[in-house]
């Protein structure tokens, strides 16, 4: 399959010059070891699963796994991403990835937590709009999350957030998804907490709390405690660190962990007894399947190409000043002060063959809906593509993308979709 992928092809679809391309793979093969760090522009597409193996499948290649500072590292997008994940914050595992369809498993944490559990796989966030909409979603409690900044097709979103009987947002500011929300908790910042957080190398650290929590608001684990308690589950943990305890005697990884041995720089899971000093990387003695597994990967479009109607991509993303939905930097009057409100970038070609002044206003419009933003001429974008932050919003780039997603994780593409641009009336 490889073999069909000959440099001058694959200039071809990515526009990437062949001697570029041969450039960096000879530095690759050649300098090892060698880190593979990717983020959304790798994920957020319809072939996201895909091009993570395409990665594992050149790192294996080259031998770039199971070494010291080699391997596939994803950039998490939030401090804690890692953490939530090992937690059990996805729908189709328990903590330390131990999948609810396996029985044992199953009965394991039954025995641990004295309550029937389900066996079946929730829904991803992609399946939820749609499950909102057919009334199989009535009640969703988002914590610490702005799903009417971050989901694609924002008025496709809409439609099923007012489809809902009850919305509980869980937040440290009022965010735009708070705005609609028929409870509201106010939570702590992590100025305000104690706890543990784990990275993107799985190392799992300490966190302290500076001050004292703000008004009346509480810790995470202190209202999901008093929630559960109040309907009828009790939850009577002291501290961050009884719940830690308890983590530990159900998630293998994690069994060897303390606070105490947390210290100042952490331990990286796996960590399976407190003899063990952590895990510095992955796969030294073998894979966990044995060998490994290749994949063959073919290319495939985007779910929404340009056309006669729509001419150019768009593609999104964050800029330096602010950081995912803007809740918490568009509070910062500093970084406000950086960047006001959202823009469009242009290619000067393309600035003018429209007659597209910098700084002018406008529309840019998709199949799901419209926006207007000012014009900001540069080169960082190629000809024929638009990029737009999608941390605004009064221009919101989400009411553009695309909610196609990948079959496997269930991840939208908002990198790519089909846009057209006019100037504004």
């Amino acid at each position: 399959m490889v073999e069909a992928y000959t440099p001058d092809k694959v200039e071809t679809i990515t526009g990437i010059a062949q001697a570029d391309l041969e450039k960096m793979a000879e530095l690759y093969a050649t300098n090892a070891p060698a880190s593979i760090l990717y983020a959304m522009g790798i994920t957020q597409h319809i072939t996201g699963v895909d091009n993570v193996k395409s990665i594992c499948n050149l790192a294996m290649l080259c031998g770039n796994v199971g070494v010291k500072s080699g391997g596939v590292n994803p950039l998490r997008g939030q401090n804690n991403v890692q953490g939530a994940c090992d937690m059990g914050g996805l729908p189709n595992v328990f903590p330390a990835y131990q999948p609810v369809t396996v029985e044992a498993n199953n009965e394991k944490f039954v025995a641990a937590w004295g309550k029937a559990l389900p066996d079946k796989i929730g829904y991803t966030i992609t399946d939820m709009s749609q499950a909102m909409i057919d009334g199989k979603l009535k009640a969703l409690y988002v914590i610490g999350e702005n799903p009417k900044m971050s989901d694609p097709d924002q008025n496709h979103l809409d439609k099923a957030l007012a489809n809902l009987d009850l919305l509980i947002c869980q937040d440290i500011f009022l965010t735009e998804t708070a705005e609609k929300a028929d409870v509201v908790f106010a939570a702590v910042s992590v100025a305000e907490k104690d706890g543990t957080f784990t990275n993107t190398e799985r190392r799992c650290m300490r966190i302290h709390k500076a001050i004292d929590p703000i008004g009346n608001a509480l810790s995470d684990w202190e209202i999901i405690s008093k929630l559960s308690t109040a309907m009828g589950f009790e939850m009577n943990y002291a501290d961050p660190e009884a719940i830690f305890k308890e983590l530990t005697t159900v998630a293998p990884s994690y069994g060897g962990m303390t606070y105490e041995r947390l210290g100042l720089d952490g331990l990286q899971w796996p960590c399976p007894n407190t003899d063990h000093p952590g895990t510095q990387f992955l796969h030294a003695a073998q894979f966990t399947r044995g060998k490994g597994l290749f994949h063959a990967v073919e290319y495939l479009d985007p779910a929404e190409m340009p056309d006669d109607e729509y001419p150019y991509f768009l593609t999104t993303g964050r800029m330096f000043a602010h950081y995912h939905t803007g809740t918490m930097t568009r509070a910062s009057s500093h970084l406000d002060a950086e960047q006001k409100t959202g823009y469009v970038e242009i290619h000067p070609e393309d600035a003018e063959a429209l007659a597209v002044n910098d700084g002018e206003a406008v529309k840019l419009a998709t199949r799901r809906g419209e926006i207007e933003v000012p014009a900001r001429i540069s080169h960082k974008v190629k000809p024929g593509l638009l990029f737009v932050p999608f941390h605004f919003a009064e221009n919101s780039a989400n009411i553009l993308t695309n909610s196609a997603f990948d079959p496997a994780a269930k991840i939208p593409e908002l990198k790519v979709c089909a846009v057209k641009i006019e100037k504004a009336a």
